[in-house]
């Protein structure tokens, strides 16, 4: 990964102090460095210097609050080195010190011996909340919660209800947005610090909530809860169990996470590369070549299409060479058309702006619009086919870019649908998938058109 210069500066200072053995100049810089940033350097030192024991080094140089807030922002393969270079009592004090879902996540990375040693040693509710957290399914709202919130008993008073915040904020992840349940645990309702801090003292928590809560189940899925939090613009979602117990919260930064997370893999989805297990500056080698290799290959086989379709009309493009200039054009303008459809709906699907419902609509629209698209790009190229082989070539080069260009928008429209229906992702409605698919029916009826026009001449 590349450092910024201003953090290659920090990065040097720091470096220096370690080698000089300067606390007095690490005492003065580490403050001043945020987390965030902090953990950027660390990770670098680890990952493109192997210098793990300067990386340790810098970190004992840390108060434990602050050493589990830099382990939060580390990627899990560094933690995970971090994590086993450090005695259990050390890992199990960081542990106790990082947030709940933080805490989880890290714990999953362990091996089982290690896992089993950092259980016995905690205490008994700390253990539970920590072995129910990291129970949670890969990918779900329970897997992402954390179970630091702050929660307020039904039926007290608003004095009695700042009393609990004084109590339980210095743990919880927010404080803006408080949670009232009942004696069973389960979700009431909703309130905000504002409301609490102006209310009169003597009122009643059940009269200031509201009880019309939205939340989510454990078990939905992360980008789900992602999209929630952002259309309704909400600093945290509950999350609940089946029983409608509250279990813990989804913060906007973790939701925030989720959707650049599944951008992302959209993103290389629809460049048909698999999902990537690191940053791409961070992933080996053999794993990059391996998540592009196979739809490269299979797209190759897939372009032999394209070859056969051309050798079929080899007595059309033989009569009529001219023919072959605009095969590039032709196919090429059908395949960025049915790109621009494709990415189009597969964004707008991920987003919620469009569902299947919307189909029959939607095709009435791209039927409209490609159309006009097609009739654009065919006046923009029909001079050139005066030019290149006369009237004929150019009715039949204006005629197939209205074809091909309809044709590629509806297929790049109706892809992501068609994968949805059948439980796919749609954004393996790639621009490389639907290209190929339309260069291979370009070239058909491309050459289709010509050999009706030209052989009746």
């Amino acid at each position: 990964m590349a450092l910024s210069e201003q953090l290659q500066e920090h990065k040097k200072t720091l470096l220096l102090a370690i080698e000089k053995d300067d606390r007095e100049l690490l005492d003065q810089w580490l403050p001043e460095l945020r987390a965030a940033d902090f953990s950027e350097i660390l990770e670098e030192m680890a990952e493109d210097d192997g210098d793990l024991p300067t990386v340790m080094k810098l970190l004992d140089c840390l108060p434990l609050e602050r050493r589990a807030n830099v382990l939060g922002y580390l990627t899990g393969e560094v933690q995970v080195d971090i994590a086993e270079a450090m005695s259990d009592e050390l890992l199990l004090s960081v542990l106790e010190e990082m947030g709940s879902d933080e805490r989880a996540d890290l714990f999953n990375l362990l091996d089982e011996d290690r896992k089993e040693v950092l259980l016995r040693r905690m205490a008994r509710q700390e253990r539970e909340d920590l072995k129910r957290l990291a129970s949670y399914e890969e990918g779900t709202a329970g897997s992402i919660m954390t179970s630091d919130y702050v929660a307020i008993p039904s039926g007290m008073t608003v004095s009695q209800a700042m009393m609990r915040v004084r109590q339980t904020a210095p743990d919880a992840e927010t404080v803006y947005q408080l949670y009232i349940i009942d004696r069973d645990g389960k979700l009431a309702g909703t309130l905000s610090l504002r409301q609490l801090m102006v209310a009169r003292p003597g009122a009643q928590v059940d009269d200031l909530m509201i009880k019309d809560v939205i939340s989510v189940p454990v078990d939905e899925a992360q980008e789900e809860v992602a999209r929630l939090v952002a259309r309704y613009d909400m600093l945290a979602v509950p999350v609940i169990d089946h029983d409608e117990r509250l279990v813990g919260i989804v913060t906007h930064d973790d939701a925030m996470d989720v959707a650049e997370e599944e951008a992302t893999e959209d993103f290389h989805k629809g460049m048909s590369i698999g999902q990537l297990e690191d940053g791409v500056s961070r992933v080996p080698i053999w794993s990059l070549y391996r998540k592009r290799v196979t739809w490269l290959v299979l797209l190759v086989f897939a372009n032999l299409f394209s070859g056969a379709g051309i050798a079929y009309f080899e007595d059309t493009i033989a009569a009529q060479v001219a023919l072959v200039f605009f095969l590039p054009l032709l196919i090429g303008s059908g395949g960025n058309a049915g790109a621009q459809a494709a990415t189009l709906m597969v964004r707008g699907m991920a987003t919620g702006d469009v569902g299947v419902k919307d189909w029959g609509k939607l095709l009435g629209r791209e039927l409209l619009v490609a159309g006009a698209l097609g009739l654009t790009m065919a006046l923009a190229v029909a001079p050139i086919g005066v030019m290149r082989g006369g009237e004929a070539v150019a009715m039949v080069v204006a005629m197939s870019m209205v074809t091909i260009v309809l044709f590629g928008s509806l297929l790049g429209m109706c892809l992501p649908f068609v994968l949805n229906r059948v439980g796919w992702d749609p954004a393996t409605a790639s621009a490389p998938l639907v290209t190929t698919v339309i260069d291979a029916c370009g070239v058909v009826i491309y050459f289709t058109i010509a050999t009706a026009i030209l052989t009746g001449l």
